[in-house]
């Protein structure tokens, strides 16, 4: 099911099953899942080039992310190229303790953005998508047969479905009237790429007090990203930022700016929540900041934006095939429209942790007493390490299916040494049960587990559990392919239920 993609700027073929807009991230990922699965998918990209390391935004890459990149083949590689973070501190005194997670990947990944786009690319035209650079999506127009997008250069694309995956000036969602409510959270926060003449011991040097806000994370090349903010600042972006700023400022917030020098390039920044109030309009869907934008605390972002292109990519492809109805595009939203809601509340309540100093001595003193007590309730940390992490994401179930149902899979160890992420690598489900209780179709594989499993277990190929039971169930197995066609590719339609 996979070909051989290229990079163009001027294609004769103007066609596509899939028109995605943006090759950032969650549109490469999108893309690379879409053409696994067989469908003929475009990027249309408005740079000329691939991302910079100026252009770097993005530096945590979380377990969860970590696993659905396993589940592409991806992960290792990934990891090979940053740097583990198995705490990470919050508020400069809760500690969320990553290593305890239970999964592959018990850390934070901290490696810049252009890493992942760089692999990101490498599969998507590897598996056969088509990358448009030089192409700024000025127009949109559809109907209920299709999607006809224009660029600015005057070529007109053709395509069954869009998604705009162009951040968070999305002209995609403009173009289709889709609101973007929020508001500014915090203005005037500097950013600056520098070398420093003394390395930091933690991976990620971050604190916050009565000056402000500020963090170091490194490139992993003998750069590193420096982000500050001073309390109470609400400049302008444009407004002026000199070095010597940041330095001072790094010097009252972690006690030394570590012989900060040589800043390549330094500017401001303002950060919003927004999100937009519906992830579809007909045939269009919004993804990634599109669809959902907030501050950088807590390195949410990519995060869930990849995710969101996890979920929609399978739907997609299966609708496009045949092999479910077009309403299988609506649990799209009905999933991951609170995941990004959630996105937003975590994000801001570090942000505002943080960045937002108590205006008087008895909140500074309950803070101090208050925060270092939740940081020894394991029930509070734990929580907090299965949000910024994803691995506690599931999706709504109907009323009375097995509580696995909507949640994240394991990655159980399976017969032959095989893992489960190993298996959901050519987008197909996967049935986890002991014989063979139905036979294996094209988007069904069959595994068994290696442990002391007892009940089957139907695995999504978004890592999440479709169906469950505690026993071998053969009835209710049967009834859950008949929810879900899109697994034995009959084309029956999409599953009206879950469970």
């Amino acid at each position: 099911m996979t070909g051989h993609g290229r990079v163009e700027h001027a294609p004769a073929d103007r066609t596509a099953d899939v028109l995605v807009v943006g090759a950032g991230p969650t549109g490469l990922l999108l893309a690379g899942d879409l053409a696994t699965a067989g469908v003929r998918v475009t990027l249309l990209e408005r740079r000329e080039h691939a991302a910079d390391t100026a252009m770097t935004r993005s530096f945590a890459v979380h377990a969860r992310t970590l696993e659905v990149l396993d589940a592409r083949g991806l992960a290792d590689e990934l990891v090979a190229l940053g740097r583990k973070a198995p705490v990470i501190g919050v508020f400069g005194r809760i500690e969320l303790r990553l290593h305890r997670l239970r999964s592959r990947f018990p850390f934070a990944l901290i490696t810049p953005q252009y890493h992942v786009e760089r692999l990101l690319e490498r599969r998507a035209l590897a598996a056969g998508a088509r990358i448009v650079r030089g192409a700024e999506v000025v127009r949109l127009r559809q109907d209920d047969d299709g999607v006809e997008l224009e660029t600015a250069g005057g070529d007109a694309w053709t395509a069954r479905y869009a998604v705009g995956c162009d951040g968070v000036r999305s002209p995609v969602r403009g173009m289709v009237g889709i609101g973007f409510p929020g508001r500014s959270v915090v203005r005037s926060v500097m950013l600056a790429d520098v070398r420093l003449a003394r390395i930091p011991v933690d991976a990620v040097t971050t604190h916050s007090n009565a000056h402000g806000f500020a963090s170091l994370v490194p490139f992993g090349d003998g750069w590193y990203r420096a982000i500050g903010w001073v309390a109470g600042d609400e400049r302008p972006d444009d407004a002026p930022v000199a070095a010597e700023e940041l330095s001072a400022l790094l010097r009252r917030v972690l006690g030394s700016d570590y012989g900060m020098h040589d800043p390549r390039w330094i500017s401001r920044f303002h950060s919003d929540e927004r999100q937009a109030v519906r992830y579809r309009e007909g045939r269009v869907l919004l993804a990634g900041d599109a669809a959902h934008v907030h501050s950088p605390a807590g390195g949410m972002g990519m995060n869930t934006g990849l995710q969101d292109a996890v979920n929609l990519g399978w739907k997609l492809a299966a609708v496009v095939q045949g092999r479910a109805g077009r309403t299988l595009l609506d649990s799209y939203e009905r999933e991951r429209h609170p995941v990004g809601r959630q996105a937003l509340r975590v994000s801001g309540a570090i942000t505002r942790g943080v960045l937002r100093s108590p205006r008087n001595g008895l909140v500074r003193a309950l803070r101090g007493v208050g925060l270092p007590v939740a940081n020894r309730l394991n029930s509070f940390t734990a929580t907090g390490e299965r949000l910024l992490s994803g691995v506690g994401i599931a999706y709504p179930a109907p009323r009375g299916c097995h509580p696995l149902v909507g949640r994240r899979a394991p990655d159980l160890r399976l017969s032959g040494g095989r893992r489960l992420y190993e298996e959901l690598r050519d987008g197909r489900f996967v049935l986890v049960a002991r014989g063979r209780p139905v036979p294996e179709t094209e988007w069904l594989r069959l595994v068994a587990p290696a442990g002391s499993l007892t009940g089957p277990l139907l695995i999504r190929p978004d890592g999440h559990i479709a169906w469950a039971a505690d026993a071998p169930d053969p009835e209710g197995l049967r009834a859950a392919l008949g929810r879900w066609p899109v697994a034995a590719g009959t084309g029956a339609g999409a599953p009206a239920a879950r469970g």
